[in-house]
């Protein structure tokens, strides 16, 4: 990044998956982010967005949410204004948990699933989740503020196995190459 650059600014973040096949219980993924603040930028987040929330500012929010993959092209999508979000905050970590309702359901369990996460009209990123097909969730994306107050991507699928509530808890872990 060059002096001239303002980082990122507004970011979409897209999931998509194909419904379940007749007869199987419907696939449930969800996004979720976590913010952190500069004083305490790994460990539990200082508040989570997911389905039914938003965060207190407005500056992140779930645009749509699916239950099935049923939707046409991209099934949940979350946008972050991170040039809104307030300046004590340093980290805005991006996840991806699949609900446990009836069964252990693994990314490989899950009909087609991908990825994108998109500035403007520039893909950031894309994945189809190969990498963790045996994780129950998985952390996307991050975006760290710089020491100029820029906010910058960095990108990585890394697998998870464990409920929901208990991700949203570990997601804010330092990540390991």
């Amino acid at each position: 990044m060059n002096g001239l650059s303002k980082g990122i600014d507004k970011v979409e973040v897209a999931l998509r998956w194909d419904p379940a096949p007749a007869g199987q219980p419907p696939a449930d993924l969800d996004l979720v982010a976590g913010t952190y603040p500069a004083d305490a930028p790994f460990g539990e987040p200082d508040y989570v967005v997911h389905f039914d929330s938003r965060s207190p500012d407005g500056t992140i929010y779930l645009n749509r949410d699916s239950k099935d993959g049923k939707g046409f092209g991209f099934d949940e999508v979350m946008t972050l204004e991170l040039e809104r979000l307030d300046a004590r905050y340093a980290r805005v970590v991006i996840g991806v948990a699949i609900q446990q309702h009836t069964e252990d359901r693994h990314f490989g369990d899950v009909s087609n699933p991908g990825l994108r996460i998109r500035e403007g009209y520039t893909d950031l990123a894309t994945d189809d989740f190969g990498g963790v097909l045996g994780a129950t969730a998985a952390t996307v994306a991050e975006f760290v503020r710089n020491e100029a107050g820029a906010w910058e991507f960095r990108g990585g699928v890394h697998g998870f196995d464990g409920d929901p509530a208990t991700f949203t808890r570990a997601m804010g872990a330092a990540r390991r190459p």
